[in-house]
């Protein structure tokens, strides 16, 4: 039986298998239903022929329905808000439907794959826990990317929502007249980093090698990431008691411009940077009962 793993993002849809899909996610309903199949890759079998039906992990930010896998975000996403995934990837058109959240979809045909979904910070905690071993202690985890992700693990199980998402968040936790997600982030980073140089070209990515190669306004602006970051934390560190914090998401690849003042304000805990693919590990863990 064959297993599709993907993670979708807001501008790329990484497949296990190295692929990564460019997807928009503010585009037209056509245009992200056509990433997810080019994604996905399914081709109906020829008639009258039996075969195996796939597996699809799906790794996907909220809100979300992640039992039926209906997308239910409006910042993002907003064309395909109330439709399932699994009609984007087999219906061309929009289902007819007069209800906000739209509950007339087709039923899992027997020919159809079996679709799974996973918040993405949940889906990398898990994977992270598996391939550290981590299965004793709390675990915490941070993404770091277009935005700012949390999840934590007692004994190996991730606490979740009834919905599925992570039991607790901070990307919204009030911070400078702001919230928190708006310094911690891609974006924040970009911003800190024109603010102080007036360029306001440069990515998270770019400035990250600027640090490395020795530019003082760069590594200034990752070491108060890192900084704003561990105070964050802190209480969320005596709220919960985690012992190991992981670092996950593109800006966690660079968690040794960070990582000092993040030791500083939680000296009794191990800082970690999540292993590259958890998120596809901790999609596997979908189907492992079944």
């Amino acid at each position: 039986m064959s297993l599709t793993l993907l993670d979708i993002g807001g501008t790329f849809i990484k497949c296990a298998d190295g692929r990564q899909i460019p997807i928009s996610s503010d585009g037209s309903r056509e245009v992200i239903a056509e990433a997810l199949r080019s994604a996905v890759s399914f081709r109906p079998k020829p008639e009258g022929r039996s075969g195996e039906i796939s597996q699809i992990g799906v790794a996907i930010p909220g809100p979300f329905d992640y039992k039926d896998g209906i997308f239910l975000m409006k910042h993002k996403f907003a064309s395909v808000y109330g439709e399932r995934f699994q009609d984007l990837i087999f219906h061309s058109e929009r289902p007819s439907c007069h209800s906000e959240r739209p509950s007339c979809h087709s039923e899992r045909s027997e020919e159809s794959p079996d679709i799974r979904f996973m918040h993405d910070v949940n889906a990398v905690l898990k994977g992270a826990i598996r391939q550290l071993g981590l299965g004793k202690g709390i675990t915490a985890l941070v993404t770091l990317g277009t935005g700012l992700g949390f999840s934590y693990a007692i004994d190996g199980v991730t606490q979740e929502s009834e919905t599925g998402s992570p039991a607790k968040s901070i990307w919204n936790l009030p911070y400078q007249g702001g919230i928190l997600e708006d310094t911690v982030s891609a974006r924040g980073i970009r911003i800190a980093y024109a603010r102080k140089t007036g360029d306001g070209t440069q990515s998270a990515y770019s400035i990250a090698q600027r640090a490395y190669s020795g530019d003082i306004a760069a590594m200034e602006v990752y070491d108060n990431v890192g900084k704003i970051l561990g105070d964050a934390l802190e209480p969320i560190h005596e709220e919960l008691g985690f012992d190991t914090l992981l670092l996950g998401g593109q800006i966690a690849k660079s968690l040794s411009l960070m990582i000092k003042p993040m030791e500083a304000a939680m000296p009794s805990i191990t800082i970690h940077q999540a292993p590259d693919g958890a998120v596809f590990r901790g999609l596997e863990t979908l189907f492992e009962n079944n």
